[in-house]
């Protein structure tokens, strides 16, 4: 079955002094503050859309690693992956690294880095952020 999810941005002024909220309108879970010194500065207490990208990005790749190693026959414990979206202004996105730590009886560290690079290739986000260079990095717990 296809989904549609949406997310609305209002903003308000110019780019370097206005700022805006992103309001997750498909699962109603909230309204977050951004702005442009938040994207290309520091964050204080705002998010940005490469931080979106990351939670989109390491969401979809948690899920993509654990429907992997379950159709190996290996289901995890527990995976825990981060996303780090890297940002360059007047430049744009220029990599994402996704760290992926997990606890998954019956694997060694190489079947767990073959896993990862799988889930990787095939994740949903990862193909649709094809255009960039993304790597990986794998490590048992």
């Amino acid at each position: 079955m296809a989904t549609t999810r949406t997310a609305t941005t209002t903003w308000q002024g110019e780019l370097l002094k206005g700022s805006g909220t992103v309001t997750f309108d498909s699962s109603g879970t909230g309204t977050f503050p951004v702005s442009w010194p938040s994207r290309a500065e520091q964050a204080n207490g705002r998010t940005s859309p490469e931080e979106l990208i990351a939670a989109a990005h390491s969401s979809c790749f948690s899920m993509a690693l654990a429907h992997g190693l379950t159709g190996a026959g290996t289901p995890p414990t527990e995976l825990r992956v981060s996303a780090e979206v890297a940002f360059q202004p007047g430049t744009g996105i220029t990599g994402i690294h996704l760290t992926a730590r997990g606890s998954v009886p019956g694997v060694d560290a190489d079947g767990f880095a073959k896993a990862v690079d799988e889930a990787k290739a095939h994740c949903p986000v990862s193909v649709a952020l094809a255009g960039t260079t993304i790597t990986a990095s794998a490590e048992l717990v």
